[in-house]
């Protein structure tokens, strides 16, 4: 029968079949179907006025709106797809009664009855700026994101962002948002509260360091409230209390402010814990959660087997919860499970389970802990949260999302996604971290070979040069996999700004300027930044006995070699001297460990064909060198690593120079301050360093020199 009044309804039999399939669009269709029947009559739904009932039918989210529709379209004043979208859209964006029926005609072009071109104009035109802020978003989707975010900065970019997302106040415009008949009061309650103000936050768990990843993630969120002038809370989600620690809640903190980013207020999901479990007493009250003794191994993957506690009665549920709260059950004896089917099919998601483990901040006070498909969606509504920005894998979860705050007739956020931002040669995973540590390949977290934000820092990585590669990724919605060389040229444009020049040789070669008397000595004044040299320099002994990189002189001479040999002379970079071999003196097995020169003033030798870097009376220093910890692009991928990402390790990603040569002027540096060894590389001081040794490590290589071959 019901394929029956479909085909009547205008759709092919093909069509009919296909629609029946879907049980929830079917009923939908079936009602407006009839309804148009009763406006026109057993037979008067002709095929374009059928495929009018089948759009609206699969594109209505409110359907208590079906009737007002269906006459629409029965009477004609619909009968177009443009004015059937004007339609929903205007719907969706007046969700209260009444409707004014003279506003949504306007809208929707009714008793325009020209061209197409005339229809779309009508209708374009009474658009209110909610449908000039999507053609905003078309746009951008069309032209590429790429292109969308190229040459703007980040808080232009997250400023634009504000053209995509609702209004605060308006979350029933969203795509997807559920309005129930509390919506509109709910919302006008958390418009008095916030007067209007974008809040965000950011909601790491302290269970790990956070990794470049984390930098979109704080970005996105800190930088959307600080462009839209809001306010962003950091708060940590602690609700699984067995892998917590000091030591995570103080990283994350400090990785924040590192970044840049002063947090309105520091929250914790544990400061609502007691509120927590109120809501989780009322959410069994109304049915929508149950006492369920299912082991953990049976809940676990998409296919469960059905719970067979899901009908218990509520006050047995209610009697249970409780004893759970007193600690009458074993771990895993019993959990709270919420009657709900999550996006990707799972049923009944865990809202409490039992853990007696103390608390990092409650101590022993609870024994249960709620999860995070529980505590999210809860805490955001608590402290009013206008955007919930999350990563694309939580899209899963949008739908139980808003269906929890719903069930208690809570202030419902929106929940926007954004993709992930993902660098090749590289993993960041916390258990994969873990293992790292653990069998000595890296030293600990901030081993300066990882892409956490703490061993990007430890290296040398200004956080300006995170947050501008961030910027430069794009705040898409697609998922980003990088490679390492576009965040190295984000901090090699910071550093070629802020660092000051030094000369340092890391493969010493003794030079004895044989024309100069022996207690010769000259300061040479080294400019900190050669482009512009206002912004100061430093002075530099110039001695008899003096050292260069060993890669700076050729015995034999080669073709294109610019720089020092027996038969060419070469310029020494500040000093205004340029010096010529004498003399090759070698050790029994025939290295090279000196030479001896003459040297004269560059203003009256002839030009050399290059100017070298080099040290006199310098310090000994450690000097660590990183590449690649991972020889592979995807050492996750069992299709390019098959034996697991520890057997991709790179074997020369850390080379350690125990006496490298630096010139004096660093030696009063502090831990983090960051050079330029001219002509080598950026460095950074290590906090390895002692008063006896200073520690340099490599942040990045200079970008290639062509005068150094």
């Amino acid at each position: 029968m019901i394929g029956l009044s479909f085909v009547v309804g205008g759709l092919s039999e093909q069509k009919a079949k296909e629609t029946l399939k879907n049980e929830a669009l079917s009923s939908v269709l079936k009602d407006a179907i009839t309804q148009v029947q009763r406006v026109n009559g057993a037979s008067g739904v002709d095929k374009a006025m059928g495929t009018l009932l089948y759009s609206m039918a699969s594109r209505l989210k409110d359907t208590k709106r079906l009737v007002f529709l269906s006459d629409s379209i029965a009477q004609r004043k619909i009968c177009t797809e443009l004015q059937l979208a004007a339609a929903l859209d205007f719907l969706k964006s007046h969700p209260q009664d009444p409707i004014n029926q003279k506003e949504f005609e306007e809208a929707c072009g009714v008793g325009v009855v020209t061209t197409p071109e005339q229809i779309e104009d009508a209708v374009q035109k009474s658009k209110v700026t909610d449908n000039e802020v999507k053609s905003k978003k078309d746009e951008v989707a069309v032209n590429g994101e790429a292109n969308a975010v190229e040459g703007k900065s980040l808080m232009e970019q997250l400023r634009g962002e504000a053209l995509k997302f609702h209004r605060t106040g308006e979350n029933y415009t969203t795509e997807g948002y559920v309005v129930t008949p509390n919506t509109m009061s709910l919302l006008k309650k958390h418009l008095e509260f916030t007067g209007g103000q974008i809040r965000t936050r950011f909601p790491p768990e302290p269970n790990g360091i956070l990794h470049i990843g984390h930098a979109k993630a704080i970005n996105f969120n800190f930088g959307y409230a600080k462009a839209n002038d809001g306010i962003c809370f950091l708060r940590y989600d602690d609700t699984n209390p067995e892998k917590e620690e000091e030591k995570y809640f103080t990283a994350i903190k400090d990785m924040v402010e590192w970044l840049g980013y002063t947090p309105y207020e520091v929250t914790h999901a544990s400061d609502n814990f007691q509120q927590l479990y109120d809501l989780a007493v009322d959410l069994i009250r109304r049915g929508h959660a149950y006492v369920c003794h299912q082991k953990g191994e049976e809940l676990k993957g998409h296919n469960a087997p059905p719970s067979p506690w899901k009908d218990r009665p509520i006050e047995e549920s209610l009697v249970l919860f409780e004893r759970m709260k007193k600690g009458l059950f074993a771990e895993g004896e019993a959990t709270l499970r919420m009657k709900m089917v999550m996006e990707d099919g799972k049923m009944d998601p865990v809202a409490y389970r039992i853990k007696y483990t103390p608390h990092h901040r409650t101590g022993d006070k609870w024994c249960i802990y709620p999860t995070y498909d529980y505590t999210h969606c809860l805490c955001d509504s608590i402290e009013n949260i206008t955007h919930s920005l999350c990563t694309k894998e939580f899209q899963a979860r949008r739908s139980s999302y808003y269906w929890l705050c719903n069930a208690l007739d809570l202030y419902c956020p929106v929940q926007w996604e954004y993709g992930r931002l993902n660098l090749t040669y590289t993993v960041v995973s916390k258990r994969k971290i873990i293992k790292l540590v653990e069998t000595g390949v890296v030293r600990d977290w901030d081993d300066p070979r990882l892409f956490t934000l703490t061993a990007l820092r430890r290296r040398g990585f200004p956080p300006e040069a995170i947050n501008n590669f961030c910027a430069r990724v794009g705040v898409t919605v697609s998922q980003t996999t990088t490679e390492p060389h576009l965040l190295e040229s984000c901090v090699r444009e910071v550093l070629n700004e802020t660092a000051p020049r030094v000369m340092a040789v890391l493969e010493p070669l003794k030079i004895t300027i044989v024309n100069l008397p022996e207690n010769s000595r000259l300061d040479v004044r080294v400019p900190d930044f050669p482009a512009n040299e206002a912004k100061g320099s430093h002075m530099v002994p110039f001695t008899r006995t003096i050292f260069i990189e060993q890669s700076d002189f050729r015995e034999v001479m080669e073709k294109g070699y610019k720089r020092l040999t027996p038969e060419q002379p070469v310029g020494l970079r500040h000093a205004g001297y340029v010096i010529s071999v004498q003399k090759v003196i070698k050790d029994a097995q025939g290295k090279v460990v000196g030479l001896e020169v003459n040297c004269c003033s560059s203003e009256t030798a002839e030009k050399p064909k290059a100017f070298i870097h080099w040290v006199s009376e310098p310090l000994v220093c450690e000097v660590r060198l990183y590449d690649r910890l991972f020889l592979h692009k995807h050492p996750e991928d069992p299709s390019e690593v098959p034996s697991g990402f520890l057997s991709d390790i790179n074997s020369n990603s850390l080379q350690v120079i125990s006496s490298a040569l630096v010139d004096t002027s660093v030696k009063g540096a502090k831990v983090l301050d960051k050079f330029q060894f001219e002509r080598v590389g950026y460095f950074s001081l290590d906090p390895d360093s002692t008063a006896d040794k200073l520690i340099f490590n490599r942040t990045v290589t200079l970008k290639e020199d062509p005068g150094k071959i």
